[in-house]
This record gives structure tokens, sequence and C-alpha cells, in this order.
């Protein structure tokens, strides 16, 4: 069944909606994954990053409002991410600015960080001016990691269009093995408290 999966086709057909809803979340393997594609011509370069720019601003605005209207009730629940919570609100106090630039870089302060940044009564104005431009950034520079990722596999394998379905596999398999790794992390975490 696996020979006969046309990933191509399905890449095609719904890469750009896997892209935007990958980036309302984490989405950086998302971003690396589209980048190759780009890179094969399967999709098309600034449509990716167009899309993982819309994906990362819009994921980021929700999650700031959501801060803005329950991050007093929310973030004390949140006791597994106390610990990106505090480094968060220590941000936003010294650096306002460059905190909501640079939540979206920083591993583990994706998801809290707009939340926490919401809570803390920053100008929505403000966070969505610097929102729209650090996505920018964030989906251009990892877009074309993963651009440049499927140049050096080119380069060492040859045409890349036998290896795509155990590339798929393995990037999925890894992503699966991180995901894991980081639930078991915060289970433990979680016990400590």
């Amino acid at each position: 069944m696996l020979e006969h999966l046309d990933l191509n086709a399905l890449i095609a057909a719904y890469g750009y909606w896997v892209i935007l809803l990958g980036c309302l979340l984490e989405g950086e393997t998302v971003l690396i994954l589209g980048g190759m594609a780009a890179h094969q011509g399967t999709l098309q370069l600034l449509h990716v990053i167009g899309w993982a720019t819309l994906g990362g601003i819009f994921g980021d605005q929700l999650l700031f409002w959501v801060g803005r209207y329950s991050g007093e009730r929310l973030l004390p629940k949140l006791k597994r991410h106390q610990s990106a919570i505090e480094r968060v609100e220590g941000l936003i106090h010294r650096y306002p600015t460059t905190s909501v630039f640079a939540v979206r870089f920083l591993y583990g302060m994706r998801l809290v960080g707009p939340t926490v940044i919401g809570a803390s009564g920053l100008a929505p104005w403000r966070f969505a001016l610097i929102n729209v431009l650090s996505a920018a950034i964030w989906a251009t520079l990892f877009v074309s990691a993963g651009y440049c990722a499927g140049e050096a596999l080119q380069h060492f394998l040859g045409d890349l269009k036998p290896y795509r379905l155990p590339i798929f596999l393995a990037v999925i398999a890894l992503v699966t093995l991180a995901a894991l790794v980081r639930y078991l992390r915060s289970r433990s975490k979680a016990k400590h408290y």
C-alpha cells in the first residue's frame, strides 16, 4: 500500500493547509518539511513562507488574547510550565518589545509565551506589530533552512524522489520521539511539584 501512496500529490493538495495548521502551534518541523517540498518543486517557496507567516501570526494572536482575557485564571493552573512562565514574565518586565519577538524562537516558550505576554497587559497593537515582524522572520528562516536541507540531501543522495517517503516517515518518527521525550520530561517535572 505504501508504494502506491503518491506523497507528491498529497503534499501538493494539502501542503499549504498543513503548513498553516502546523504553524498555529510549534511549527518548526512543518516549516522545514515545507522548505524541502519547495526545493523539490512540490510547493512554491514564497507561498510556503506566506502561509507559515499567517499561521504564526494567527496562532500567537489567539494565544495573546487568551492570556489577555483568561491569563489570571489560566496561568496558575499550568504548573508543569511554571519555569517557562516565570522566564517569560521576567523577560516581559525587563524587555517588553524584545520578549514579544524572542519567545517565538525560544524552545518551549512558543505556546506559553504569547499567553503570558497577553496576561502582562502589553498593548495589543504593540504585540500585533511585533508579532507580524517576528512571524515573517521566523517563517523565512525555517523554510529557508528546509530548502537548504533539501539542497544538501540532493547533493548527497542525488534525485530525492525515491527517498521522499522514507524521509517523510523518518521526520514523523523524529517528531513523535521528540514529543514523547517532552511529554515524559513534563510528567517528571510535574511529579516534583
